[in-house]
């Protein structure tokens, strides 16, 4: 599938009207959904705990804060890609800031082409993110079956009076058996002698 196939979530916040169009303009429903748009950096931290989303473009200054502080924070958790739109005289100050924190930045004023450069960038920031999300979810569910059979073996070891390599062995064969996971002999096991 495409970048230009998948369906991105996106947070707008910005005070600025002509920005906020332009960006609808760019986000067709049919690529973009949902898509919120608030006005102010205390609404854009009250929708960004409701949900996450897979974009978040802060247009700075905002009436309430700059908005720096909440890109930056954003940034840091997972899953999100953000865009922060600053005037041209403070773009390389606030890049330098932020941009340890993941933190996309463009100076403004910007072109509609730009803004679409700026989209396509932040969807294929998106699919590494979500690739890596991937990988670690994968790593942390087979830490988690490791911990599960060692318990399930100690378990073994415990009552049934096996040596280390025959509890292996045990869970292995129940496993190839039955022809279900070892996590699922283990749990069995758990059950049965705790």
């Amino acid at each position: 599938m495409s970048l230009k196939e998948r369906i991105y979530s996106v947070l707008v916040v910005s005070a600025a009207e002509k920005l906020n169009n332009a960006l609808s303009e760019l986000m067709p429903g049919s690529r973009f959904q949902p898509v919120r748009t608030v006005s102010s950096v205390s609404a854009g931290k009250r929708a960004w705990s409701e949900r996450s989303y897979d974009f978040v473009i802060v247009n700075s200054p905002l009436p309430d804060d700059a908005g720096t502080r909440f890109a930056v924070d954003v940034g840091h958790s997972a899953g999100s890609v953000v865009l922060l739109l600053v005037r041209s005289e403070l773009h390389d100050d606030v890049r330098d800031r932020v941009a340890e924190h993941g933190v996309f930045t463009l100076a403004r004023p910007l072109s509609s082409r730009q803004l679409s450069v700026a989209l396509d960038w932040m969807a294929s920031a998106r699919e590494r993110l979500k690739r890596t999300e991937k990988k670690a979810l994968s790593v942390e569910e087979k830490m988690e079956e490791i911990r599960v059979v060692n318990r399930a073996k100690w378990l073994l070891i415990s009552q049934l009076k096996l040596d280390e390599p025959q509890a292996h062995r045990y869970i292995e064969k129940q496993a190839m058996d039955r022809c279900i996971s070892r996590k699922e002999v283990a749990e069995e096991i758990i059950k049965t002698y705790s």
